[in-house]
């Protein structure tokens, strides 16, 4: 819901900005040129990678490679940078890193026996487990080229199609500090993904832009290790994903 209500608030601004401009713009030539940058914020699919390791005390493992689906995930807020390297081709580049430490605590222990009744153990002290010492580092990065077509009915409006290729990864490694623990635990998730996309910008301002897109085809590639615990061979498990008319999104831009 709050993906939604920050979607609404800045795509009416725009559009009451579309209205306004609209006479200025049939008038005027807002469209990009060569050498144009571009830098936009986008609502819609993002593909971001998690992970989480398993704990390292148990007796069978199983695994399955974790979904790839774009219907799958969350709204993701993200940006996207281009360069017009010709009047009517774009180059793109985004992406994201994320980095996050969790110190861990050693255990404390406690007086209760695990064997001895309730009765018995009324008064006495239960222990603290150790906190893991956790580490999670994940990234996500994406390149591609547009090409543009102008729409000689509707100025400053111009649709594009063009191709997509990225990778995201993450890793997450944790660790406690207690005679159970057999050592560290590590999880590792990467996709590779390439799309084919269409899209229409809108240059309302001669500075901003407004825009929409959707993949008609994209196949995305995953594969998931687990290691939980160390001196143990990986655990994996893959997938391949193809989807149509996936991952929409909406586009707020600026134009330098």
């Amino acid at each position: 819901m709050k993906i939604t209500r920050l979607l609404l608030l800045a795509v009416m601004p725009m559009m009451c900005l579309a209205v306004s401009a609209q006479e200025a713009s049939c008038k005027r030539d807002f469209t990009p040129k060569k050498g144009d940058l571009t830098l936009a914020a986008t609502v819609g699919y993002n593909s971001y990678a998690s992970v989480t390791a398993l704990p390292g005390t148990m007796a069978n493992y199983e695994v399955a490679a974790l979904s790839t689906d774009w219907s799958d995930k969350k709204l993701m807020v993200g940006f996207e940078a281009g360069w017009f390297f010709n009047d009517l081709w774009k180059l793109n580049l985004g992406g994201g890193l994320n980095f996050t430490n969790n110190p861990g605590y050693s255990a404390v222990p406690g007086t209760m026996d695990e064997n001895a009744s309730a009765e018995d153990n009324m008064g006495e002290i239960p222990g603290y487990r150790a906190v893991a010492n956790a580490q999670t580092f994940s990234y996500n990065v994406f390149a591609g080229v547009d090409r543009y077509f102008k729409m000689k009915k509707v100025p400053n409006l111009m649709w594009y199609t063009g191709l997509r290729v990225g990778m995201a990864y993450a890793q997450n490694q944790t660790k406690y500090d207690e005679y159970e623990s057999m050592g560290k635990s590590v999880g590792e998730t990467w996709n590779l993904r390439g799309s084919l996309t269409m899209g229409v910008d809108y240059f309302v301002l001669p500075a901003m832009y407004v825009g929409a897109q959707i993949d008609p085809f994209s196949y995305t590639y995953n594969m998931t290790t687990y290691k939980p615990q160390e001196g143990l061979s990986n655990l994996d498990a893959d997938s391949h994903n193809f989807s149509l008319l996936s991952a929409p999104t909406i586009k707020i831009g600026f134009k330098f």
